[in-house]
């Protein structure tokens, strides 16, 4: 026989609470059908039969938010194994087992051990199991049951945004929709109404409404106008448990703009406007500004001003300063106090933007009367005409009248008026002006080949006040006479062969003119009278203003004439009648028997200058022979050997240098800067020897600096005496001429030859310190010595 076990399953609730039992839809199988468990549920037993399944489990329910201070208790856990012995052990796995929930392993009681948010988490899945608690081994199959979390209402609900901005238009109607709020509520919306939410306004009655189930908020009020409020703070509510008693809720803001319409026209805060403008005021110039008020804002705004009548219609102007919604009256035309001083005009003021909806509130447009004083000034005087185009023949005689320029002071005092030219305009004083009458004439004689135009400039400025001037262009042209006689268009110099024929036509002439002509040149061509009938070439006009040179006879020799000069004489057909003679130049030339010039040089059959090859060739040899023997010259003198600047003792002799300049003496002050011996400064010490080169170089001794009252004949011996001493002086003698000897100095000869030392007192040994080069020296001053002492 066989033997069945089953948990029984016990939840129990505290004296405040209430027990529930849900029996579950899931079953294990694997266990003896018919089998009977007990279920307790508060202090009632219940017997089920069940088949096929050893456990039978309820869900349980836990209330969230438990503020006990002991342990929730959930409920219990039995098997029908369980003889109370202690030889069981009940196990508890899953969601929060052994954190959350705990089970007393002996008991099977469950509990929570912490507070419990159904928001967090509603729903704890767990599995329980008994065990022998001696071997370990399971008594019962493992199964699962469910700890759902209760919900109570713990949370208010909460708005999607803290503020939320919205915006309509002004004057709208009523019920227009504003915009939508929304709220939720964490608690759960299937247990009761702890999450159901309704809606309802706090503050922004008497205008705006919610729809309580939605959240839209729309107008309550008819005709709300943006320009006596713009902005509204609505509040709104959010309660759950459907609004009840009890029930929690949440608030926000709602910042509600009213925008801005075309429902307002403009309208000028006054219905006349003065304004004063000097007659002086340029054109485009602003007179003044004129605003009319629109309470609409942006476009709805914006007004277009325009005049629509008055009698300076045509001579003012108005256009509108975008910035500003202002109309700037401006001068369109130049005023005259002496014409007119006074204008009224009708300025209206108009939206460029207007709402059809509102057009019933009448029209979107006002005006007002504007009246501009015209000033007088002090004007400068003004010219008869904008500009003076006169014209002038080029041979009129000086100080001739050419024209005449006119100005008026236009005040009403007529101030008289002066002329002038301005000279910047006319800097060679071609022209001039009577400053009284304002007559132009010349006062140079005009070319108009040289300048066409003259353009001046005549200023006309107010006796009395001469800051007062105007200035005014003159444009003068210059008429052609016809004072230039035509000449060739080019030089002429052509050429005519030897074998050339009778009636030849060598060369084709034309020419111009300076002058002008409004009808063509029309030039004819002759020969000068005095060669027509002696000439060899013949001249045909050809009656298109050029003309042709022909040969008169047969054969031409350059050796008898190489050169014809031939004068042609050239004249128009203006009146007064211009001509000139003009000549052309004609070579007698050798030509092949094709007419190709060869040569046109007489005296190349007689002199030839050409060279034959072979005379080429030979001054081609000759100047390579001079060079070869000029470079073997060189290279001989290189490879000479050079021969020794004393070949024995009797050819020492002093290396003099003669300068053939013999000085004046002390008293010779122009030959010499004496200032130079007094400051050994200013002389270079590092110069060396340009005649020698020493092959090692000494540091340069600083010479003393001599007082300035030092005699020079003191400071010449302390330079000898430093120069005989000095080892790095050459070991021969140098003539230096000082430009202070002279005749009757007492100085006598400044040489070293005779210095204070002799050559007696001299020792030369040190000379074959100086190395190889002065070796040959070494032995020759020596070999005296030793002569002297034998």
């Amino acid at each position: 026989m066989r033997t069945y076990h089953c948990f029984w399953l016990l939840l129990w609730a505290g004296q405040p609470h209430q027990s529930f039992l849900t029996p579950l839809s899931r079953r294990t199988s694997g266990f003896p059908e018919k089998e009977k468990v007990l279920v307790l549920s508060g202090n009632s037993r219940q017997d089920l039969h069940r088949s096929k399944r050893s456990w039978m489990w309820n869900q349980f329910f836990l209330l969230e938010e438990y503020t006990g201070t002991d342990y929730q208790y959930v409920g219990k856990l039995h098997s029908d194994q369980d003889k109370g012995d202690g030889s069981l052990k009940y196990i508890l796995s899953g969601d929060g087992a052994g954190d959350l929930f705990i089970i007393n392993e002996n008991t099977g009681d469950i509990q929570a051990t912490k507070r419990l948010d159904r928001e967090e988490k509603p729903v704890y899945i767990l599995r329980a199991q008994a065990v022998n608690r001696r071997t370990g081994r399971p008594v019962e199959p493992e199964s699962e049951f469910i700890i759902k979390i209760h919900d109570i209402n713990d949370n208010e609900p909460m708005f999607t945004k803290d503020i939320y901005n919205a915006s309509i238009p002004e004057m709208s109607d009523v019920g227009t929709f504003v915009v939508q709020v929304t709220a939720t509520d964490a608690d759960d919306p299937t247990y009761g109404n702890s999450a159901k939410v309704v809606y309802s306004i706090l503050q922004g009655q008497p205008y705006f409404s919610v729809e309580s189930e939605t959240g839209i908020i729309k107008t309550a009020l008819l005709n709300m106008d943006r320009e006596n409020r713009e902005q509204y703070q609505v509040v709104i509510q959010a309660k759950d448990m459907g609004g009840q008693m009890g029930g929690l809720s949440g608030t926000t803001t709602v910042n509600i703009t009213l925008t801005d319409v075309n429902d307002n026209p403009p309208r000028f805060p006054q219905s006349t406007y003065q304004f004063r403008a000097p007659e002086s005021t340029p054109p485009d110039s602003p007179v003044g500004r004129i605003k009319a008020n629109d309470a609409d804002v942006d476009e709805n705004a914006e007004i277009e001003y325009s005049i629509t009548e008055g009698d300076g219609y045509d001579m003012f102007g108005i256009t509108t300063d975008k910035d500003t919604q202002e109309g700037i009256i401006t001068v369109k035309k130049a005023l005259d106090f002496e014409n007119k001083n006074l204008y009224i005009l009708k300025v209206e003021a108009t939206n460029t933007h207007v709402d059809p909806r509102f057009l019933y509130l009448g029209p979107f447009k006002d005006s007002a009367t504007v009246r501009i004083q015209v000033e007088d000034v002090d004007e400068p005087p003004v010219f008869s005409r904008p500009a003076y185009i006169m014209e002038v023949k080029e041979d009129v005689p000086i100080n001739s009248v050419i024209g005449t320029v006119t100005a008026q002071d236009p005040d009403a005092t007529k101030n008289p008026v002066k002329y002038s030219v301005d000279r910047h305009t006319d800097m060679d004083r071609v022209f001039n002006i009577n400053s009284g009458n304002g007559s132009i004439f010349t006062s140079k004689p005009l070319d108009r080949e040289t300048l066409l135009w003259h353009n001046i400039t005549v200023i006309a400025a107010e006796i009395n006040n001469p800051k007062q001037s105007s200035r005014v262009p003159v444009f003068i042209k210059v008429l052609d006479v016809n004072d230039n006689a035509p000449e060739f268009a080019m030089f002429y110099e052509t050429f005519v062969c030897e074998n050339a024929k009778a009636e030849q036509l060598i060369q084709t002439l034309s020419a111009v003119d300076k002058d002008d002509s409004y009808s063509g040149h029309q030039f004819s061509f002759s020969l000068a009278p005095e060669t027509a009938g002696s000439s060899n070439f013949t001249l045909q006009d050809n009656r298109d203003n050029t003309a042709g040179i022909f040969t008169r006879k047969n054969r031409y020799n350059r050796h008898e004439m190489s050169t014809y000069f031939l004068p042609v004489v050239i004249s128009d057909n203006e009146y007064p009648i211009q001509s000139s003679t003009e000549t052309v130049t004609i070579r007698v030339c050798a030509c092949d028997h094709r007419g190709k010039m060869l040569s046109c040089n007489a005296e190349a059959l007689i002199h030839p200058t050409g060279l034959s090859t072979g005379a080429l060739i030979a001054i081609l040899l000759c100047i390579i022979i001079l060079l070869v023997t000029v470079v073997l010259f060189a290279a001989l003198r290189r490879q000479r050997k050079k021969e020794p600047l004393i070949i024995s003792k009797e050819d020492i002799r002093d290396n003099i240098v003669s300068y053939n300049d013999e000085g004046g003496g002390e008293e010779d002050t122009q030959a010499f800067d004496i200032g130079t011996l007094r400051n050994p400064e200013a002389i270079d010490d590092n110069k060396l020897r340009r005649d020698i080169v020493p092959e090692t170089l000494f540091m340069p001794r600083r010479t003393a600096t001599a007082r300035d009252n030092t005699d020079v004949r003191d400071f010449i011996n302390q330079r000898l005496k430093e120069n005989d001493t000095d080892p790095t002086a050459p070991p021969y003698d140098s003539l230096a001429t000082y430009a202070y000897e002279g005749n009757g100095s007492v100085a006598e000869s400044l040489s070293s030859l005779e210095s204070v030392t002799t050559d007696g007192d001299q020792d030369y040994d040190y000379l074959s310190d100086w190395g190889p080069r002065f070796k040959k020296l070494a032995d020759m001053y020596g070999a005296m010595d030793s002569d002297k002492d034998s």
